[in-house]
């Protein structure tokens, strides 16, 4: 195939997954760019299969029929609670694909007669350690969330100096890679450093910063892909990569904005470090002890009911219990029942509800909860003062006025959802156990709130049949 139909095929692809990404930013055009990017994607590798230059066909076709069976039965089969995890395994995949290519090009070259110019060197060991990174700290994010780990994060005295000096053995071996000292156990030695290096950036990273966590390795593989392009020298590869991680960059920064918190302090803060579960959380300011004294006030469901039938206006604020529970549907129905009363219902979506970014957002498409119903964090906090319910749904830290307030708080100054200004709050849980910071939540002991404890799916369930009795 001609090197000029090559390269408009690809540039074809690249518009493709530009305008993919533009219809991924609108709940309503989120379906058609998904699959304006698939479609580039498509024509991408039957361009690059095309090439015979670079490619095995036999390998190729073996590749494609592994990794397609393992997709669609991930795919199929994975529960919406399990997303995360999977976004994390399959970010680990593409960045383990990066390293695993740069080393492979790397031996290529320094076999060739010539060896390996300082570009193409740089590029491989930009891609080899960014995709290591990725590969085996996306491993740990995702041992954390399935729960193989602890998810809380782990620390131990003199942390940042075995990190420092790792990445000094790093830079130090990947110098004698360019400088074409110490051959081959020298990049192998700079490759096991950056997977170890993953390893230990991750750890201490826990609670409700496994959000922001994914989203940063993502960036770090789409980094790894266009370091692997350049490489390569491959355009497609260089574009989409840039993209992927351009654009996971920009939403850690936007996730990072949202719990008020720099991208530091999640990557080194330690947040949620040894919060024992159902007590004084660390660094809770004693704000925990102030409120061990005091007692929630729990409401039954025909009385839940009752004041839900009864209102005009009410938000639900969904949070990662409701997945848990899987009760997007039950939420949905409960939602359509008020609505034939003649109420308004809306949901409040926190940038950084669930585990994952839009987490919420596709859990309640999953449900077909219509998209003008769901808004942002900025567009229904000054709605919650005249609404006359709050219908707090397995969510926890995005709704503790302790962030507004406490200044001794881990989440101190992180925006949350208004919901202790309604008139009444309902709040669906299981247990008093803390969220992710591992914090007591000031909400549950306010005034106007009452505790409905059980299965988020369970209590909603009943809730529209007791309503329907109304």
């Amino acid at each position: 195939m001609d090197k000029i139909w090559i390269d408009a095929a690809y540039l074809v692809a690249s518009v493709l997954f530009i305008l993919g990404i533009k219809g991924l930013s609108s709940p309503k055009t989120a379906r058609r760019g998904n699959q304006m990017a698939a479609v580039g994607m498509l024509i991408a590798v039957v361009v690059t299969l095309l090439d015979r230059a670079i490619l095995s066909y036999g390998l190729i076709l073996a590749g494609i029929a592994v990794g397609g069976v393992i997709g669609t039965v991930a795919a199929r089969t994975v529960t919406m609670t399990a997303m995360p995890q999977m976004v994390a395994l399959f970010n680990g995949s593409g960045g383990g694909a990066a390293a695993l290519v740069s080393s492979l090009e790397y031996r290529h070259l320094i076999e060739t007669p010539g060896g390996m110019d300082p570009v193409s060197g740089v590029s491989i060991l930009l891609g080899a350690l960014i995709g290591a990174i990725s590969f085996s700290g996306s491993v740990v994010a995702f041992g954390k969330l399935q729960g193989i780990f602890t998810e809380k994060a782990v620390t131990y005295p003199g942390q940042k100096i075995v990190n420092a000096l790792l990445v000094l053995f790093i830079l130090g071996h990947g110098g004698m890679v360019l400088a074409g000292v110490g051959g081959e156990p020298a990049f192998l030695a700079f490759l096991g450093g950056a997977l170890l290096l993953g390893v230990l950036a991750v750890i201490p990273i826990g609670g409700g910063d496994m959000p922001v966590v994914i989203s940063l390795l993502n960036s770090f593989t789409g980094l790894a892909t266009a370091a692997t392009g350049f490489a390569l020298h491959n355009d497609v590869l260089i574009i989409s990569g840039t993209l992927v991680g351009a654009s996971g960059t920009l939403l850690t920064y936007l996730m990072c904005k949202a719990m008020n918190r720099p991208i530091t302090n999640v990557l080194f803060g330690a947040f949620g470090a040894g919060a024992p579960s159902g007590a004084a959380g660390a660094g809770d300011g004693g704000r925990a002890a102030a409120l061990a004294g005091q007692s929630v006030r729990d409401v039954s469901v025909e009385d839940a009911a009752t004041i839900l039938g009864y209102a005009q206006s009410v938000i639900v604020v969904p949070g990662y219990g409701l997945a848990v529970a899987q009760a997007q549907h039950a939420v949905r129905e409960l939602a359509d029942l008020l609505k034939t009363r003649g109420i308004t219902v809306r949901y409040a979506i926190h940038p950084v509800a669930g585990r994952m970014p839009g987490h919420m957002n596709v859990l309640l498409a999953e449900a077909n909860v219509p998209y003008d119903e769901l808004k942002d964090l900025d567009e229904i906090n000054p709605d919650f003062e005249r609404a006359d319910v709050a219908l707090v749904v397995g969510a926890n830290d995005v709704v503790n006025p302790a962030a507004r307030t406490d200044t001794s708080s881990p989440i101190y100054g992180m925006p949350i959802l208004d919901a202790d200004k309604s008139k009444h709050i309902i709040i669906m849980k299981r247990s008093m156990k803390p969220g992710f910071a591992g914090i007591e939540n000031e909400l549950f002991y306010d005034a106007k709130a009452m505790m409905l404890f059980g299965d988020a799916k369970d209590s909603i369930t009943k809730l529209v049949q007791t309503l329907k009795t109304l």
